[in-house]
């Protein structure tokens, strides 16, 4: 039964792997294979050397790391919330609005976060203005400095619900006899939680963590696209933008290639190295 999807990986995801020889060509459409010009490592070399591509790898990495912090903290104090929630209906109205932003799509998405931060009456700047926090609004998408932190507060309000799914189904393995047992020797809430439920999904976690390691180079492109700017560009463009603006938009065919071999790489030797290491700490492991 499971050929024909082993038959639909080596098609299309390994076959297409003939592709990367582009990146150590001056690959031009017009030409056969035979006739293209091969540069070696070229293309490598300009990209590693060009200050621009350092610049989008460290607004690749930092909006990485951001949204895997608050992706992972705000997901798993969601979950443990909502499970100790005793009333069924308050419980479910809860989930279904924290799940809706995920389908919304980023045009969409991106349409609000721009209302709600505009100075003409953005519900930001008019809650930050009432508490006396700020004396003026202030035009956020336009100061580079704030750009990570508005992209990983939208991305936990749009994913945060939809993250937890696995967290829930998680919790509803543990045992409820440790919670019954824990409260006849005098447990509070927050010591089962802590003794019970945290260890109780620690393997989902973990996995959870090695698998979002081997994506940390995929920060997205819509988001940092469609609210990315002149003003905030030096903060705002990732490796994606990068690889759409100086590959193909002028035809670089090559060094788009060579960008997206790059990211492959680290993306394997980062998820190798983080089942490694979960293996020789002793926790569950992808492999």
């Amino acid at each position: 039964m499971s050929v024909p999807f082993l038959l639909w990986l080596i098609l299309f995801k390994y076959v297409p792997l003939w592709g990367w020889t582009i990146a150590f060509q001056n690959f031009k459409p017009a030409k056969s294979f035979g006739e293209q010009q091969w540069v070696g490592w070229q293309q490598f070399d300009f990209m590693f050397s060009d200050d621009r591509f350092l610049q989008v790898m460290r607004n690749t990495l930092a909006m990485s790391f951001i949204n895997f912090v608050l992706g992972f903290a705000t997901a798993i104090t969601l979950a443990i919330l909502l499970n100790e929630l005793r009333v069924v209906a308050f419980k479910r109205v809860v989930q279904t609005i924290s799940y809706l932003p995920h389908f919304i799509s980023w045009v969409v998405a991106a349409t609000i976060i721009q209302t709600a931060l505009s100075t003409d009456g953005g519900i930001v700047n008019e809650l930050l203005m009432a508490l006396g926090l700020i004396q003026e609004p202030v035009l956020w998408l336009g100061i580079g400095k704030y750009f990570w932190g508005i992209m990983g507060i939208s991305e936990v309000w749009k994913n945060v619900g939809w993250n937890t799914i696995i967290y829930l189904a998680a919790l509803t393995t543990i045992d409820p006899s440790q919670y019954e047992a824990a409260e006849m020797d005098g447990a509070g809430r927050f010591q089962k939680i802590w003794h019970i439920t945290l260890p109780g999904i620690r393997p989902v976690i973990v996995i959870l963590m090695i698998i979002n390691l081997g994506q940390i180079l995929e920060t997205g492109f819509e988001p940092q696209y469609l609210l990315g700017n002149g003003p905030n560009l030096d903060y705002s463009e990732n490796l994606e933008i990068f690889i759409l603006k100086y590959g193909m938009n002028l035809g670089n065919y090559s060094l788009s290639v060579a960008a997206g071999i790059f990211k492959t790489v680290v993306s394997i030797v980062l998820l190798f190295g983080a089942n490694h290491l979960a293996k020789r700490l002793g926790q569950d492991r992808l492999f």
